[in-house]
C-alpha cells in the first residue's frame, strides 16, 4: 500500500505551484498572498489499498481492451482503453467513500456499454477520503492529463483524446459538475475542459445540502417535543432514540435498500412527512415510497455528524433563517404553520467557513451556475438523502448566469439514493455526447414547474426499469413503485 507522505493541505498546496504549468499547459499563478487556513482534515493521511486496484475484463462480448492500475499523485487509478479506441475518455468520480483511510476507485456502473463503444475511462480514488470534493476534481483531472503518458508507459502510444467527458455519483456528481464551472476552470491546480458533464444523485446544491440536514433535524426535534440542538452531533446518540420513537413505529437499524420505516400514526409524524416533502422537492410521485426506505434512515444519520462537515470546512456552513416549513400545499402559511416557523430554533452559519483561497479551489468547490459545458443530470425523485429539490437550486442558479441553454434535467421514479440502471445511464451519456458532439440537445423533465413535477407520470419519460449483469441488485425495489399511467 502506499501511504500519502504529506498532509492533505499542504500536499494540495505544492502539488499547484509544482505542477500546475507543467500538467496544465498554463501558468500557477503568482505566490500566495496569504497562508491558506488549516483543518483538521489537513492532518489526515490516506492510504491507496492497492491490492483491491486490479479489476477483472468483461467479456468477450464487450470487445478487448487494456487494462491498467496504479497510483498517481497519491491517488489510486483505474484506465480501460478498448482495443477500437473512438478517440474519446470518459472520467469517472465516484461518491462519498467515509473517513476511513484506505483509498479506492469505483468502475462506471455502465462499463460495458461504454467499452463497446469504443469509450476509453478512467477513475481515481482520490488522495483523500471524506466530502474532499476539492481533491475529487483535482485529482480526476490530474488522471486526465495524464492519460496519455500512462498508456506508453503500459506500451501503448496514444493521441491526446479528441474529446473528455466526466461523470460522477453523489458526491462524484458534485464533482463532475463542478469541473465545467467558471471558477472551477480558472483556479484549479490541473485543469480540463471537458466536452459535458453527467452528475448522478449529485449534491448540486453544495452549501444547502447541509441547510437541508439542519431543517429536517430541527423539525424532527421540535415535533418530537424534545428542545432543538441547532447542531446535535455530540448529544444526538442520546436524544435519537426518543425523537424516533415520538415520530416513527419502526425505524430499523442497520438500513437496507428494502427497509420499512413506519411512521407513527400522529399529527406530528404527519407533519413531519410533509414538511419533509416541502423541503426536498414538493409534491411528486415516489416521495411517500422514499420515505420509509433506506435514504431517508441516510439522511437521519448525518444529524449526529460533526457540524464543519467532518473537518472538511472551517466551521458550521448551516442555515435554516430562510427556511419556511410547510404542513401542506398552498399559496399562503395557515395559523399553525406561522407557529411552527415563528417557534422553532434556527441554525445559523459561522462565517467565512469555506472561503475563496489563495491559490486552488475553495475546500467545498461552489456551483455557481457558471457552466461552460453542457450538462445532463439524473436524480431520483424518492431520494431523501441527496434530495431532489438539490436539481432545484441548481437550475435556479444557472438560470440566474444566463447559462439554461447548457442544462438538462432528467427525473428518476426510483425511492432509493444513486438508482440508476445501465440502461437510463447509457441512454443519459450517449444524449450528452450527441448533444456535445453534434448539438442535438435533449429532452428533459421540468425541475421548477410545480405542477409538472407533481403529476402522476412525472419521471416516466426516463425511467428504464431494464436491468442486467451490471445492475446493482435492487430491482425489487423498482417493482414495487407505482407504474406510470397509461398513455
Amino acid at each position: 500500500m502506499t501511504r500519502r507522505s504529506m498532509p492533505l493541505g499542504p500536499a494540495l498546496v505544492a502539488l499547484a505551484a509544482a505542477l500546475a504549468g507543467a500538467c496544465t499547459g498554463q501558468p500557477a499563478g503568482t505566490a500566495a498572498t496569504a497562508p491558506v487556513p488549516t483543518r483538521a482534515h489537513d492532518a489526515r493521511h490516506f492510504v491507496v489499498a492497492e491490492a483491491q486496484l486490479p479489476f477483472a475484463a468483461l467479456d468477450d462480448s464487450a470487445g478487448a481492451s487494456d487494462r491498467w492500475w496504479g497510483v498517481e499523485g497519491g491517488a489510486g487509478y483505474r484506465i480501460e482503453v478498448p482495443a477500437n479506441w473512438n478517440g474519446r475518455l470518459v472520467m469517472y468520480a465516484h461518491g462519498y467513500r467515509g473517513n476511513g483511510d484506505e483509498l479506492t476507485p469505483a468502475m462506471p456502473r455502465f462499463r460495458r456499454e461504454l467499452v463497446s463503444a469504443g469509450y476509453a475511462w478512467a477513475a481515481s480514488s482520490y488522495s483523500a477520503n471524506d466530502y474532499d470534493v476539492r481533491a475529487g476534481i483535482e485529482d480526476t483531472n490530474a488522471l486526465a492529463l495524464a492519460f496519455t503518458r500512462i498508456a506508453l508507459e503500459r506500451g501503448r502510444t496514444l493521441a491526446e483524446p479528441a474529446k473528455v467527458y466526466i461523470i460522477g455519483h453523489s458526491m462524484g456528481g458534485h464533482i463532475a459538475a463542478a469541473a465545467v464551472e467558471s471558477e472551477t476552470l480558472a483556479r484549479a491546480a490541473h485543469r480540463v475542459r471537458y466536452a459535458g458533464a453527467l452528475p448522478m444523485c449529485g449534491n448540486l446544491g453544495d452549501l444547502e445540502l447541509f441547510d437541508y440536514f439542519a431543517a429536517y433535524s430541527l423539525a424532527a426535534q421540535q415535533l418530537a417535543g424534545v428542545p432543538p440542538v441547532s447542531f446535535p452531533a455530540e448529544r444526538w446518540a442520546e436524544r435519537a432514540p426518543k425523537i424516533m420513537q415520538a415520530l416513527f413505529t419502526s425505524f430499523p437499524q442497520p438500513a437496507t435498500p428494502a427497509m420499512s420505516l413506519v411512521p407513527a400514526d400522529s399529527e406530528a409524524s404527519r407533519r413531519l412527512q410533509a414538511i419533509v416533502m416541502n423541503l426536498s422537492g414538493g409534491r411528486r410521485p415516489i416521495f411517500e415510497e422514499g420515505y420509509v426506505r433506506a435514504a431517508n434512515a441516510y439522511a437521519w444519520g448525518t444529524f449526529g455528524t460533526q457540524p464543519d462537515a467532518n473537518g472538511i470546512l472551517l466551521g458550521r456552513p448551516q442555515s435554516t433563517e430562510r427556511i419556511v416549513y410547510r404542513f401542506a400545499d398552498g399559496a399562503g402559511l395557515d395559523a399553525a404553520e406561522r407557529e411552527f416557523n415563528r417557534a422553532i430554533p434556527r441554525a445559523h452559519p459561522e462565517a467565512n467557513v469555506n472561503p475563496r483561497l489563495p491559490q486552488g479551489l475553495r475546500f467545498v468547490p461552489l456551483l455557481e451556475g457558471r457552466i461552460e459545458a453542457p450538462v445532463l443530470t439524473l436524480h431520483n425523485l424518492g431520494d431523501l438523502f441527496v434530495p431532489f429539490s438539490l436539481e432545484q437550486i441548481y437550475a435556479r442558479r444557472v438560470a440566474r448566469q444566463g447559462d439554461g441553454h447548457l442544462l438538462v434535467q432528467r427525473a428518476i421514479r426510483s425511492p432509493l439514493h444513486c438508482d440508476f440502471t445501465a440502461a437510463e445511464e447509457s441512454a443519459a451519456f450517449t444524449a450528452l455526447v450527441d448533444w456535445a458532439e453534434r448539438g442535438a440537445k435533449p429532452r428533459g423533465d421540468r425541475v421548477l414547474d410545480p405542477k409538472a413535477v407533481a403529476a402522476a407520470d412525472y419521471g416516466c419519460a426516463f425511467t428504464d426499469n431494464r436491468t442486467g449483469p451490471e445492475d446493482p441488485g435492487e430491482a425489487p425495489v423498482r417493482a414495487a413503485m407505482p407504474a406510470c399511467p397509461a398513455r
